[in-house]
């Protein structure tokens, strides 16, 4: 598809789901269809898509959930793991690593926090009268893995990317490559019995077995194997946490999203200076400019605070006060590029899952293995797919974000929910390195009055070492940019999957329904009954 072509939203009435790949979102819309709330209907997604996208997220991986209740008010859970109490500079130093392992299972350093998650999920689903049981709820993500998820074109991609790299892995080879040893093809069948095995005995004995009972002693005997730092103890130590939203009040709207170390200070952040700079026009150069340089602002003004929240320099609040605001937007040039970031490209991939019904529950999550599939190591006796978290730490003590036990790295997930003034409220986010980015463009296109399929299909783009425009961008608008002193770059295809893949869902007020929209760059969309 085209940028120029129709993006739909669909719509329903009584419930709504939006997740990137189709055996999701039927996941969760049959859910909704059997009379469960919009937090239920998300965990069966979540769970679903672990399978169906085993390259964005899953057991082994970590997670974020907001969920905005009846009475508006935003509850976060945070779902990423920390690093395990063996996972020190001193344990890589004595292995000769100057810097940390990507690949391997020296990169599984951080507990899995996915399913702690789903935990938390399961409590606020039942607060606001939600009946499923668990088995129920994994019900599709047991019968994929058991008959074969079919590989989607993603996949394939992700794993031509990631296969000279991982091939090696305990496990990744015989879990995700063809036998021969080749990427398999778009529509491929792939069974995955141990993970089958896995969840369903999840849904008997109980989510807290991955932590604290057969399954948590399984992969704690197949890491020490393969020489991982981490230990049962730290599964059995580990729960998720329900935390208080951060907030910014701009004209028209109230944001929310989650606290450091989550990136949903950035979000918060570009929108609120960009609603500083009087740009009224919804298309041009003055919008993107303003939303670029926006979003370099924050970087910089976030920085420090995106480490965990034991070494915070400053509270996230008072970066969102009023006159912290007027100071950093005052310093934004509406003509010409202030320096860019120099940084690189990291593949990081996520999956983000949409829901609400119409009793006012909206939930905005997101789950991710860090790089798509993660550190590659599948454990053998479990089938889970380790995380590669860990990464994001550094050896260097001096540095934002030294490895420390315990300590959670500075992950990418991020997630938002939005109440407007005319009563609708948004739930909104996106996988890959740059969510606070994508999900600035699409609330500022929906706000302007795009339809919500066409502010996803918007062509998009990415800050690295330079600015990454994707295909589609008008040509005199890339001109005008990089007179203005922006390092631009186009990338050659439409709906690349360097942009992330986004998704948003809307509860419009009174009797006039829910919506929903997946991104065109994902293969999934919205459904609802």
């Amino acid at each position: 598809m085209a940028h120029d072509q129709v993006h739909e939203s669909a719509r329903a009435g009584a419930g709504m789901v939006a997740t990137p790949h189709p055996q999701a979102t039927e996941a969760g819309r049959a859910v909704l269809e059997e009379g469960g709330n919009a937090i239920e209907a998300a965990l069966a997604a979540a769970a679903a898509l672990g399978i169906a996208c085993p390259h964005l997220g899953g057991l082994g991986g970590d997670g974020l959930w907001l969920i905005r209740d009846p009475a508006g008010r935003v509850t976060v859970i945070d779902a990423a793991g920390p690093a395990g109490a063996g996972a020190d500079a001193a344990f890589y130093r004595t292995r000769d690593f100057d810097e940390l392992p990507r690949c391997g299972a020296l990169a599984a350093l951080t507990v899995p926090g996915t399913v702690g998650g789903w935990m938390r999920a399961q409590e606020a689903a039942r607060a606001h009268g939600g009946r499923m049981p668990m088995r129920r709820l994994l019900e599709s993500a047991l019968e994929q893995a058991r008959t074969g998820h079919t590989v989607s074109s993603g996949q394939v991609r992700a794993a031509a990317r990631a296969r000279v790299e991982l091939d090696a892995v305990l496990g990744f080879r015989t879990a995700f490559l063809a036998s021969d040893g080749t990427v398999p093809e778009a529509g491929t069948h792939q069974p995955c019995a141990r993970l089958a095995d896995t969840l369903e005995h999840l849904a008997l004995a109980g989510l807290s077995d991955f932590y604290r009972g057969d399954v948590a002693r399984e992969m704690a005997a197949d890491l020490e194997r393969a020489g991982s730092p981490l230990a049962r103890a730290d599964f059995t130590a580990y729960a998720a946490r329900t935390r208080p939203a951060l907030s910014v009040k701009l004209p028209g709207l109230t944001l929310w999203a989650p606290p450091p170390p989550m990136q949903g200070l950035l979000t918060l952040l570009t929108l609120a200076l960009f609603s500083r700079l009087g740009i009224t026009e919804a298309e041009g150069f003055a919008p993107v400019h303003g939303l670029i340089e926006a979003a370099r602002r924050a970087q910089a003004i976030a920085a420090p605070a995106l480490t965990d929240s034991i070494v915070l320099s400053a509270d996230p609040a008072e970066l969102l006060a009023p006159e912290a605001l007027a100071r950093a937007a005052a310093g934004i040039d509406l003509r010409r590029a202030a320096p860019a970031p120099r940084r690189p490209a990291p593949d990081i991939g996520g999956a983000w899952i949409g829901a609400a019904d119409r009793n006012g529950l909206v939930v905005s999550c997101v789950q991710s293995l860090h790089a798509p599939f993660g550190c590659g190591l599948v454990l053998p006796a479990t089938g889970v797919l380790m995380n590669n978290s860990g990464a994001a730490f550094t050896l260097d003590p001096r540095a934002v974000a030294p490895l420390q036990p315990g300590r959670r790295p500075p992950v990418t997930l991020s997630a938002g929910l939005a109440v407007l003034a005319d009563g609708r409220v948004i739930g909104l986010g996106s996988g890959g390195d740059s969510p606070a980015l994508a999900e600035a463009r699409i609330l500022s296109r929906y706000l302007a009055g795009a339809p919500l399929g066409a502010a996803l299909a918007a062509p998009r783009w990415r800050q690295t070492d330079r600015l990454l425009l994707e295909a589609g961008f008008d040509e005199q608008l890339a001109d005008r940019l990089a007179a203005a002193g922006h390092d631009v770059e186009i990338i050659g295809v439409p709906f690349s999957d360097a942009m992330g893949c986004a998704g948003v869902v809307v509860r419009h007020p009174g009797a006039t329904g829910l919506e929903g929209a997946h991104d065109p760059r994902g293969e999934g969309g919205a459904d609802g009954v």
